[in-house]
């Protein structure tokens, strides 16, 4: 089954679904700021666009292209920001 998940007022949308590894998530993030709570461990994957992160326990953002991936832990937040359309694969695992 397909799980649509829609976010902030529609900037961010994502549809869902599960496999013997695990659920993910395909999205689109619209240009801004947003901050997210995670109950799973999430590998987020950039696939086209470019977008910043501030991690758990970090003071620093960084920055993420196509190709790139980061980790956030489960049970914590994190913030995103971009600029432009960002595509992400967000496996949680």
């Amino acid at each position: 089954m397909i799980i649509e998940n829609t976010y902030f007022n529609g900037n961010v949308k994502s549809l869902g679904y599960e496999t013997a590894e695990g659920k993910s998530t395909l999205g689109i993030i619209n240009p801004g700021e947003y901050e997210f709570g995670t109950a799973d461990k999430e590998i987020m994957h950039i696939v086209e666009g470019k977008l910043s992160a501030l991690l758990p326990d970090q003071t620093d953002w960084q920055h993420f292209e196509p190709g790139n991936s980061f980790e956030v832990p489960a049970n914590s937040r994190f913030k995103v920001k971009t600029e432009v359309p960002t595509a992400y694969l967000c496996q949680y695992r």
